[in-house]
């Protein structure tokens, strides 16, 4: 089968045995590599990944023990167990077995073993990062006014520090967000920003920034028409299992809104491996879970074909488990109750076989052996086979320092993605507003304390003031009356005036009025009363 990939060969029959391929025209269909520990899903892994990659077909892996990235290296027949991987090519009739390598890029979030891969806060944007953290509803409308606010202050959220330093904004200024938006409470902020901090103490820091990576840089081919092999450094990542998630579920999301529909196109634009793929699940709440069923279901569409790798195959919720047409299931170990129910939901999940008790083959399978079902040129999954899977031509095992560090200086992408670049966005914009408002409501109350102080001092100028004029009031009326009062002699004339006045009066006032009425009597002498009279009112005129 020419457009295929060949794992390996099935049960013997009258032939010598069933070779079984996965059909490129159906690979984006998803599909799923399950076994204990030992048993082979990792080989099998590379071996269709450099497959994949041989074909023209990028592929992106999660090395989550390091060993995957020895893909970029061709196997060695002084290796250890290169005898054992020859011997498996012969006996399934694979005749012309060589070691090669492969075209590979390094990535790591971490930028310790490979390029970093960062995206910024803005590109997850508030539904999916809503999703990663386990917001209610409540909480997820204020995380979507925030990012609305940004964006229409153009406020840039590039990285935790800038979506932590709005989120304080909008805590701050609660009110005026509520009036235009919606309710916003400083509880609701509060619980993002703890759950953000959970994020960053797992590496999320890391994640968040910029360069930010371009999805078309996974989907390279090299100049011999090879398909890069893009291996996540993830052995330290596996530590952060939040982060881990957050990055394969925005990964896949972003390809499904980059990507155009392509439909089942004659071979898949991108394939993934999700190694440890149980870790996307744990814990996670169902709002995630539907989210990351729902991108698998859709990004077939878009050429993506997802494939995930677990130990045990019920780790797969059963809605993601359905979108998954390809199978290679390895051996399982029936030692506990749980181990039991997963041997069960792998047999049953596979087209029956009249001539296989699957159940019983899943706990017989050895190393290098496994149970395969593949999706037909009809799209009906083919009859599972016990399949001997066949071996890698690259190395089994990891590359070293000096290796790694030489394969990523020649990478397509170097130098790209390596230098952090820290552009101004929001936490500088609005640490800078907040600075200029503190210096704002500092110099104000510098002005209102200056204004009080030259009231005061008004007031007492004023009160001074007024003083003084009481006082030169008071001066200049104790001037007045000391100006009013007569001089000694003034005093002297005024008072012989008054005696001699007095004296005259009388002896006029008693002469004339002898002189009109007349009488010689003493009554008749003092001139009666008109005689008063006039004396009186001549004592008034010398007075």
């Amino acid at each position: 089968m020419s457009d295929g990939i060949f794992l390996g060969l099935g049960a013997p029959d009258k032939d010598g045995g069933i070779p079984q391929y996965l059909n490129l025209r159906r690979a984006n269909r998803h599909g799923l590599i399950a076994g204990a520990t030992g048993t082979g899903k990792t080989v099998t892994l590379q071996g269709i990944a450099e497959s994949f990659s041989a074909l023209g077909v990028p592929v992106f892996v999660a090395d989550v023990k390091g060993d995957l990235s020895g893909i970029a290296m061709a196997g060695s027949p002084t290796a250890k167990n290169a005898d054992k991987l020859v011997s498996r090519a012969k006996e399934i009739g694979v005749e012309n077995y060589s070691y090669a390598d492969n075209p590979a890029i390094f990535w790591d979030l971490y930028g310790e073993q490979g390029h970093p891969i960062r995206t910024t806060v803005s590109e997850m944007g508030p539904l999916l990062l809503s999703r990663l953290m386990g917001l209610n509803e409540t909480q997820e409308g204020v995380l979507t006014i925030a990012f609305r606010y940004a964006d229409e202050e153009g406020l840039l959220l590039l990285d935790l520090g800038d979506l932590q330093a709005m989120l304080a904004y909008c805590a701050e200024n609660a009110d005026m967000l509520s009036a235009k938006y919606g309710n916003v409470t400083k509880a609701s902020v509060g619980t993002i920003q703890r759950q953000l901090l959970q994020l960053d103490s797992q590496g999320g820091a890391h994640f968040f920034g910029e360069p930010a990576l371009d999805i078309h840089d996974f989907l390279g081919v090299d100049d011999k028409g090879r398909g890069y092999v893009n291996v996540l450094a993830a052995d330290k990542l596996m530590q952060s299992p939040k982060l881990y998630a957050t990055f394969l579920l925005w990964l896949l999301s972003e390809l499904f809104e980059t990507l155009p529909e392509v439909g089942d196109p004659e071979k898949p634009k991108l394939v993934f491996f999700f190694d440890e793929a149980h870790l996307l699940f744990d814990d996670a709440p169902k709002a995630l879970t539907d989210k990351i069923e729902q991108v698998v279901r859709l990004i077939r569409s878009k050429g993506v074909g997802v494939y995930f790798v677990t130990q045990n195959p019920i780790d797969i919720p059963e809605d993601v488990a359905g979108q998954l047409g390809n199978r290679v299931q390895h051996a399982l170990r029936a030692f506990t109750p749980r181990d039991q129910k997963a041997i069960k939901a792998a047999a049953d999940t596979f087209r029956i076989n009249p001539d296989l008790n699957v159940e019983t083959a899943i706990t017989e399978l050895k190393t290098g052996e496994a149970l395969v079902s593949l999706l037909q040129e009809d799209g009906s999954p083919g009859i599972v086979q016990r399949t001997l899977i066949a071996p890698p031509r690259s190395r089994l095992g990891p590359v070293d320092v000096k290796e790694r560090a030489i394969i990523q200086s020649i990478s397509p992408v170097a130098g790209k993605y390596d230098t952090v670049v820290d552009r101004e966005s929001a936490e500088e914009i609005l640490a800078a507003r907040g600075q200029a408002s503190a210096a704002a409501a500092e110099a104000s109350k510098a002005q209102v304390e200056a204004d009080k102080a030259a009231a005061i001092q008004a007031k007492v100028e004023a009160k001074q003031r007024e003083q003084q004029l009481k006082e030169q009031a008071r001066q200049d009326a104790i001037a007045a009356r000391e100006a009013a009062k007569p001089s000694g002699f003034d005093k002297a004339v005024q008072s012989a005036t008054r005696a001699v006045g007095s004296s005259v009066g009388r002896q006029v006032a008693n002469e004339l009025g002898k002189a009109v009425f007349g009488g010689t009597s003493r009554k008749a002498s003092s001139g009666g009363i008109a005689g008063k009279l006039v004396r009186g009112l001549l004592g008034s005129l010398f007075k």
